[in-house]
């Protein structure tokens, strides 16, 4: 993942060169700004910010970039405080943390494949039964109209920003009765790909022809249907500012950046959909 996002890094930067009409002005427009962009929240978002953070240093040598993974509402909380410039959460601002004067900026979706191998007859399920097999109350294809051979649950490990997604959205946090628990989205698909009787989840910018991808009620996991929001298992990756707190000129300066077109391939190397 590391590799994709460096060579995304590269790409957007040529990209955000090109945009601003060539070398030479944008160093003078990088080495104009410093500063620090001071960030604070969800864990689930820490290689998609760390990778824009990244970038934006790279254009603005001046500045310093920083992230504390506290989690989304220690991360609103710190913006409610002005203890960070923008805050970073995993989900929809509650209503009362609207009105509290916070505004919510959708980043990007995190959409999350439940996926089979390609040998399965099973096509869709929904949430609610998706959770009764990692829960371990469903152990057998055949009680899901597939095949009379056992369930073999496969995850992601503890920490995992996906695995976090995963279980926050089917309510099964710290319950799943895994088989086996693997380090990144490939191993899962190369796990799942080799396992008839497998079944696993993987971000949906990362599912190959290797594996199946099941409907989820339905729907199939796809950028436009995660992005619409009738893919059941996503949920938004969320900036939130303060009303009427004007940013640092730095500060608005990443907002803009990371908000804009040329953010888009990093987006993508970190594995969720852009929201623009």
């Amino acid at each position: 993942m590391k590799k994709l996002i460096c060579i995304a890094l590269s790409a957007a930067l040529a990209l955000c060169l090109a945009a601003c009409g060539g070398g030479s002005e944008e160093i003078e427009i990088g080495a104009a700004l410093s500063g620090t962009v001071s960030t604070d929240g969800s864990t689930s978002m820490e290689k998609v910010i760390g990778g824009l953070g990244e970038m934006f240093m790279e254009l603005n040598n001046g500045v310093t970039f920083t992230y504390n993974p506290t989690g989304s509402g220690s991360g609103i909380k710190a913006v409610q405080e002005g203890r960070c410039d923008i805050g970073l959460a995993s989900r929809n601002l509650k209503a009362e943390e609207a009105a509290s004067g916070l505004t919510e900026t959708v980043l990007a979706y995190d959409g999350i494949a439940v996926i089979v191998n390609p040998e399965n007859p099973v096509s869709d399920l929904d949430v609610a039964t998706i959770a009764k097999i990692y829960l371990g109350q469903i152990t057998n294809w055949s009680e899901v109209g597939g095949n009379d051979a056992e369930i073999v649950l496969i995850g992601r490990e503890a920490g995992s920003g996906t695995r976090d997604g995963f279980e926050s959205i089917t309510d099964t946090e710290d319950a799943c009765q895994y088989r086996q628990e693997l380090t990144s989205n490939g191993d899962v698909l190369t796990t799942v790909a080799s396992n008839p009787g497998a079944i696993g989840y993987a971000s949906v910018a990362t599912v190959k022809d290797t594996v199946k991808a099941l409907k989820v009620g339905g729907v199939a996991p796809t950028n436009e249907t995660v992005k619409d929001g009738s893919y059941a298992i996503q949920r938004p990756f969320v900036l939130v500012t303060k009303e009427g707190v004007d940013l640092t000129e730095t500060a608005q300066a990443f907002f803009d950046f990371i908000t804009s077109e040329a953010a888009r391939e990093v987006i993508t190397a970190a594995g969720v959909v852009p929201a623009n």
